[in-house]
């Protein structure tokens, strides 16, 4: 396994994110407990989770398996780089109680203690803000976080879905208040969608923060889903092939045609394109099967080629960064 440092942190992380939100909806906790076990064998050390993880299973399920395995032991939990995230609804029914969502000091101070006690751990590694919240000042926000680095709670605080501005406002705050700011950005970001590489990546680079990409198989698009379809392999949707636009499905096409010409692996291909990329960390793979994540792992030692990269812009054209991708 390969390390680099999270953002301008010492924190040594793995070039590969274990994303666990299947665990607990598509994959059981023992199933889920082999695949922690085997990725940590691995090298993987970065784990990504979140409160609201677990869907079918209920919400904080995803959490409760990951505390499940921390809990039995071999140094598990000190061996791992912890992350989840706070912003989703975590209350009962569908109707959303007041302060039991987003980002007041009231609800991170209610959904920190909460994920603690379903990770069975003292400490997050890292506190991540799901998504903006246009409502609570980002000054409220800081105060609480660094109220939970003081308490030894969490280490330190990420983002997830921020658009550049919103990285800039928040760290120029943190800065201003004397606090560490955001060290991380979680982002859609893969070979079809690119448009993080406008304002988003260069706002996390400017400002230290390691550029984790989420989706990097664009739903299971980038994982060969025309080569399953033919085989009668996939599970059904748009990641077994359920490709009805034309252009998208021809897109697609060149790209497992190339991958082919070079004996590559699609969803290999997607993950290592990623990690040439500047500023990205490590993509975050959520593997439901021991066999995705193997495959995952193998895409870390992946080197590809100037060739194969040139076509792969060729296929999936980037926006370039602002402002240069719609002015001079």
């Amino acid at each position: 396994m390969k390390y680099t440092q999270l953002g301008r942190t010492g924190l040594e992380v793995s070039r590969l994110v274990l994303g666990t939100m299947n665990f607990g909806p598509l994959t059981n906790e023992s199933d889920s407990h082999t695949i922690m076990d085997a990725a940590l064998a691995a090298g993987v050390n970065f784990f990504d989770t979140a409160n609201i993880y677990g869907r079918t299973a209920g919400k904080g399920r995803t959490e409760e398996i990951l505390g499940t395995w921390f809990a039995q032991g071999g140094d598990r939990r000190d061996k791992v780089v912890l992350a989840t995230k706070v912003n989703a609804y975590m209350g009962d029914g569908d109707q959303a109680w007041p302060n039991h969502h987003k980002l007041s000091a009231l609800n991170i101070r209610r959904a920190v203690e909460a994920s603690l006690k379903r990770l069975q751990t003292d400490y997050i590694d890292l506190y991540q803000f799901h998504h903006i919240d246009r409502a609570t000042p980002v000054e409220e926000i800081w105060q609480a976080i660094d109220t939970l680095i003081t308490q030894g709670k969490i280490l330190y605080a990420g983002s997830s879905n921020f658009p550049g501005w919103k990285i800039a406002q928040t760290n120029e705050t943190a800065q201003r208040k004397g606090s560490y700011g955001l060290v991380s950005e979680q982002c859609l970001y893969n070979l079809a969608e690119r448009r993080a590489e406008m304002e988003v990546v260069p706002a996390a680079r400017e400002y230290g923060l390691g550029v984790l990409p989420w989706s990097p198989l664009a739903g299971g698009l980038l994982g060969g889903v025309l080569r399953k379809e033919r085989e009668g392999t996939g599970s059904g949707g748009r990641s077994s092939g359920g490709i009805t636009d034309p252009a998208v499905r021809a897109q697609i096409q060149s790209y497992e045609d190339l991958l082919d010409k070079h004996g590559i692996d699609p969803g290999e291909a997607a993950l290592a394109w990623l990690l040439t990329r500047p500023g990205v960390t490590g993509p975050i793979s959520g593997p439901r099967t021991l066999e995705q994540l193997e495959s995952a792992v193998r895409a870390v030692d992946l080197e590809l080629s100037d060739e194969v990269l040139a076509s792969l812009d060729e296929i999936f054209p980037g926006p370039g960064e602002t402002p240069e991708a719609f002015a001079w």
